[in-house]
């Protein structure tokens, strides 16, 4: 098989690095890749959202299966195209990927089937938004359209809602993606994450994971795009699997049914499991990043065989092993991240994680000159380590970690702890 997989992060490289490992695979190529990427496929100059060139490669060159790693791609409609032209893909197409593209569409869609989710309202004048949070209660605040994983803000009350809104819809820190918002109530839980395949008639659930979304310990400061993960999640015990299954995963697939769409990829559901069982934060139309990298590392079937049995409708034909151990993943950062940050820094010691034989560094913001590595991102490596239990998956994973840095390299220090306080080992 020859794959393309489209993107530049650490989710795409974790996807690349599994798929490379495969027999199935001759050939892997990743558009536009990264340094980091190169190390397993090979690079090519087309930007994640030129969809036309993007057909046109795979075309030319006979590409067997495009999986397609980041959101915007998928919201623009690259499944649509490919489909259009007899290529096989693995992502949803245009309409079904406004799960992610618009929060609404996504609350209209739980509501209308009865997925367990938080109490909201859509809004899009910023005036209507300040008088509704003026109740003065503690709510969310989210940015309608993409925004990099970032546009989710918590507030404790009406002065940091107002803020919130000011920032989202006045400033217009997100772009158009805060020109409109939905304000919802804040649940109170644990967060974990659940992703499973679904091929339009079936769906397969994949490894639980839990992502740990603000920048410090101890859960503070603001939401990024993802500081580290860990599989399975404890909080995901069987009671949940099948609640998820039985209350979110079978009425989705109905309802976009229902609508005629076919949906044919990778579902990711944020949860916030609560007293009352789990409700959806929401929906995404690809992996997660990082829980990708956890749960890649945990998976032993081939994953080729996975992508291509979904993005053909044959998910019934095909099933999902996994490790018995727990995987966990780091993310270094650049300093000032989510915010304003530098690249170029010199990065130390990564070569020394080449023979790492419990683990991976997986590149999400990289590059490299004259044999040596630099920063080229927010986020710039996510390093990921297997262990008996969850608590020596963490050891091994910083155990990792200390062997790298780089001027204002900055982590979170208790990824996976709270998995680790529930197992107790």
């Amino acid at each position: 098989m020859k794959i393309l997989v489209i993107g530049s992060g650490g989710r795409e490289h974790a996807l690349v690095w599994k798929l490379s490992r495969s027999r199935r695979v001759d050939k892997v190529y990743c558009a536009p890749g990264s340094a980091g990427i190169r190390q397993q496929a090979e690079p090519v100059d087309i930007g994640a959202g030129d969809l036309d060139k993007l057909a046109d490669f795979a075309a030319r060159e006979a590409i067997d299966l495009t999986v397609v790693g980041p959101e915007q791609p998928l919201v623009l409609g690259i499944s649509d195209l490919f489909e259009s032209r007899g290529l096989k893909v693995f992502g949803p197409g245009r309409e079904a990927a406004r799960l992610e593209g618009s929060k609404a569409f996504a609350k209209e869609l739980m509501l209308e089937n009865g997925i367990p989710t938080a109490a909201c309202e859509v809004f899009s004048d910023l005036a209507e938004a300040r008088r509704y949070v003026a109740r003065d209660q503690p709510c969310v605040v989210k940015a309608d359209g993409l925004a990099a994983g970032k546009g989710v803000i918590l507030c404790s009350g009406r002065a940091e809602a107002e803020a919130a809104l000011d920032d989202v819809m006045g400033r217009k820190i997100f772009g158009g993606a805060g020109d409109r918002v939905v304000i919802e109530e804040r649940l109170i839980g644990e967060e974990a994450s659940f992703m499973a395949l679904m091929d339009g008639d079936d769906f397969l659930p994949l490894a639980s994971s839990q992502d740990h979304k603000r920048v410090f310990d101890g859960d503070e400061g603001p939401n990024t795009g993802g500081m580290g993960a860990c599989s399975p999640a404890p909080v995901v015990d069987a009671a949940v699997h099948d609640a998820v299954v039985e209350r979110v995963l079978k009425p989705l697939s109905a309802g976009l049914k229902r609508r005629g769409l076919v949906y044919r990829g990778v579902l990711y559901a944020g949860l916030m499991v609560t007293e009352d069982g789990p409700k959806v934060l929401e929906f995404n139309c690809r992996f997660g990043d990082p829980e990708c990298q956890p749960v890649m590392m945990r998976l032993e079937t081939d994953l080729p065989s996975l992508l291509l049995a979904t993005a053909e409708g044959r998910l019934r034909e095909v099933n999902a092993e996994w490790s018995g151990q727990a995987a966990v993943c780091v993310v270094l950062a650049s300093r000032g991240y989510p915010g304003e940050y530098e690249t170029g820094m010199e990065i130390s010691g990564l070569d020394t994680l080449e023979s790492w034989s419990r683990g991976y560094a997986f590149h999400a913001g990289t590059t490299r000159r004259e044999n040596r590595w630099h920063t080229g991102g927010g986020r710039v490596l996510g390093v990921t380590a297997l262990g008996d239990t969850m608590a020596a998956a963490t050891r091994e994973a910083y155990e990792g970690v200390s062997r790298i840095s780089w001027e204002g390299m900055h982590y979170r220090r208790d990824i996976a702890r709270r998995a680790v306080d529930r197992n107790g080992s």
